[in-house]
């Protein structure tokens, strides 16, 4: 615990940037054997060099002793050898330093590799590429990876001469930064574990995880959360240091370092010390703790081996068609939490295995900065939770509502020509003269607006995305590819991409990887089971949870309900704790019914079926309204959609309270209509929506009904509307 009251120093300016400082040292070309990389490779079509080299990467005064160092490792082909011997490892451990048996399958025998090695031959074909893009002062500046790699073993070393043990984690506290990604890098090449915290997490949480990992060592952006861990440094007894990176302590601290304070450290350990832990290291020892989001309990450590990240930042990337920087170099914007696998995996460690560009927003990217950044950056690949999207959509809606009458039919027009041609001729690359000249007038433009010009594939995950807003963006010729996996499968274990497509489903699986679907019903639904190389080592220190996760043969039990095609595509339908089973024994899935809901009513923003041991279902619905632009909270003003929803009904209504405070007749009159409109296409009777309510505010993050990564909490809001959902119930009893 450090002594705020021990060695003072005045408060510096909170808002001060310790960037330029530490990376002022960066050799703007790295080492040689990075340099030897055929001059032809930058003539290629689609290769991004780095064109300028930033201000901050000049200069950069590293011992001879560490660029000989950085030359001499051992080759991925001389390095000690990474087969495993199967018989001391079993499928699954719940210690962070246990081994686990690789899921070999025949048709991808490929060994493991390690994330150095990963890293060492992404240098040898890309260091002289730019590899981390960052702004500061208003210009965009960048990392190569060949500074980037010597960053990671500065990073490394440092964590080293801080007491970093092996097996134990380095807790990460911050928005997406290049120091998030040579501070997760460094971790592993010191033998520790990457651990992400959610930047909105408690004390409280931020305890929990720092204690369940044994963080020697947590690395921090602000004071603010610098404050979080100080509050609960006394009982954490691993924790030896923190790091601050994007502010300045406002005072001197004990065992509170600056980044530059931080990597001094590190230059005075030797090279050889570090190569000899890189050495060591296996495929199958653990590297990154994801934690889930605690929705149904406690947050679960997710345990993934080295093996795990290696394979899915090549195969999982493959399956979605991200391609090399060989052939063209990939862009990305980086502002999805990185304690979340879909980001970690997709910006971080698929980078590095194929030299991709990562370009950082904002720290207030989902207030509002995000479209400013894509449209300087120009992503080739774009990856978003479902609500981003959704947000994206709201946006065009808004501006189109305000535009003109020609500019809002010409708009009209070329939206509904795409449509039909992608729904009726989805795989057709020949598109009729309208759909071409469409797409030339009007939404080519539409795209560059959105910083998506260059985007050739459009992600989504997490989360299930409505037809809604699947249908507006193949209006704006907008593809969007969905993936299906979880934190314990370490990302993507299905994929879609432009070779692998099919509305509504989340994709194929990876190659190399199996799945099945058990105990299915009359229609092929059942449970979820997963099986390959992307399944988690287990849950650390929770051996009852792994064993009900991961069964005698290694199959993974995801929760999941879904079916597959005969063409092998897969088709989420919900979970199976969500799983409503009412009081006459009528088994419920919710998300279809919520989604139909949605589909037929556009005023509304959320809704969520209730009726597990009840005797018939009901509902909770909340509008869509404005956010907040300094906390993205909901505000009480209807969106441009929803007020042109009220208008077509008869209702001069423009905010939330009005609508709720009055029971607005014409609004809800509109949406029992379209209750009903649902229940009559409903298989059942029992599966008729009989009750209904309208939130005075919408769901949020900071209201607690949706988690980090929008998902809804449902348990968290049966309880925070417990009377809402009594009275439904108890009016039935009367």
């Amino acid at each position: 615990m450090p002594d705020s009251a021990e060695a003072p120093q005045a408060s510096q300016p909170a808002q001060e940037s310790l960037t330029p400082r530490f990376l002022s040292r960066l050799l703007p070309g790295g080492p040689g054997c990075v340099r030897k990389l055929s001059l032809s490779l930058r003539c290629r079509q689609g290769v991004r060099p780095n064109v300028t080299s930033s201000s901050l990467t000049d200069g950069q005064t590293l011992s001879k002793e560490s660029i000989s160092h950085a030359l001499t490792l051992p080759s991925p082909e001389k390095a000690k050898d990474a087969q495993l011997d199967g018989s001391e490892e079993t499928l699954w451990t719940t210690r962070a330093d246990g081994r686990v048996r690789p899921r070999l399958h025949p048709a991808c025998p490929q060994p493991p590799y390690t994330v150095h090695q990963m890293f060492y031959e992404a240098l040898d074909k890309y260091g002289h590429l730019s590899a981390l893009g960052f702004k500061r002062q208003g210009t965009w500046e960048h990392i190569s990876y060949s500074q980037y790699y010597l960053l990671a073993r500065r990073t490394a070393k440092g964590f080293l001469k801080l007491g970093l043990e092996q097996a134990h984690s380095v807790a990460i506290l911050g928005f997406n930064s290049p120091e998030w990604f040579f501070s997760a890098v460094g971790t592993v090449f010191a033998g520790g574990i990457v651990t992400g915290i959610y930047t909105t997490s408690s004390s409280e949480a931020c305890q929990y995880i720092a204690h369940d990992s044994r963080a020697n060592i947590i690395v921090v952006d602000t004071q603010k959360q610098l404050e979080k861990i100080l509050k609960v440094w006394k009982n954490l007894p691993h924790l030896k240091a923190v790091v601050i990176y994007g502010e300045a302590p406002p005072k001197k601290m004990a065992n509170v370092y600056t980044m530059e304070e931080f990597m001094e450290l590190g230059d005075e350990l030797p090279e050889e010390t570090l190569d000899a832990i890189i050495d060591t290291q296996q495929p199958n020892q653990c590297c990154v703790l994801i934690y889930t989001s605690g929705t149904t309990g406690s947050p679960k450590g997710v345990m993934l081996s080295q093996d795990n990240i290696t394979w899915t930042a090549r195969y999982g990337s493959q399956a979605g068609d991200i391609q090399p920087a060989e052939v063209q170099q990939e862009v990305v914007v980086s502002y999805l939490p990185l304690s979340h696998i879909a980001a970690q995996i997709y910006d971080l460690w698929t980078g590095i295995q194929w030299g991709a560009q990562v370009c950082f927003a904002e720290p207030d990217a989902l207030k509002g900065s995000l479209l400013n950044t894509l449209r300087e950056v120009e992503p080739t690949s774009h990856m978003g939770v479902p609500r981003i999207w959704e947000k994206i959509m709201e946006r065009i809606q808004e501006v189109t509502a305000q535009s003109g009458f020609i500019r809002r039919k010409m708009l009209l027009w070329a939206m509904s020509v795409t449509l039909e041609q992608n729904l009726t001729c989805p795989g057709s690359d020949l598109k009729p003269f309208t759909a071409r000249l469409a797409d030339y007038l009007v939404l080519a433009k539409v795209r560059q607006a959105l910083g998506f010009a260059k985007c050739q594939k459009s992600f989504y995950g997490a989360a299930p995305m409505t037809a809604e807003t699947q249908h507006f963006f193949l209006g704006l010729n907008i593809r969007l590819y969905a993936g299906y996996g979880l934190s314990e499968t370490s990302g993507p274990h299905f994929m879609s991409s432009p070779y692998n497509y099919r509305l509504y489903s989340s994709g194929k699986v990876v190659p190399g990887c199996l799945a099945k679907v058990v105990n299915e019903d009359s229609e092929g639904v059942g449970e979820i089971c997963l099986w390959g190389r992307t399944i988690f080592m287990g849950y650390l220190n929770m051996e009852d949870k792994t064993r009900e996760a991961i069964d005698a043969e290694g199959w993974l039990h995801t929760g999941d309900t879904g079916r597959l095609d005969a063409d092998g595509f897969l088709y989420i339908t919900g979970r199976l704790k969500e799983l409503i089973i009412t009081a006459g024994g009528e088994n419920v899935p919710p998300v279809p019914i919520e989604e139909a809901v949605k589909t037929e009513l556009p005023i509304i923003s959320n809704a969520m079926l209730i009726g597990d041991q009840r005797k018939f279902l009901s509902m909770l619905l909340t509008l869509k309204c404005t956010l907040d632009p300094d906390t993205s909270d909901p505000t009480d003003n209807l969106t441009e959609q929803a007020m042109e929803f009220c208008q077509r009904v008869g209702s001069k209504a423009t905010t939330v309270s009005e609508i709720v405070g009055t029971k607005d007749e014409a609004v809800y009159k509109a949406i029992e209509q379209g209750i009903q409109r649902v229940n009559k296409n409903a298989a059942a009777r029992p599966y008729h929506i009989q009750k209904w309510a309208i939130l005075q505010k919408d769901f949020s993050i900071s209201g607690g009904e949706l988690g980090p990564t929008m998902k809804l909490k449902r348990f968290t809001v049966l309880d925070k509307y417990k009377d809402i959902i009594d009275s439904f119930y108890h009016e039935q009893r009367k």
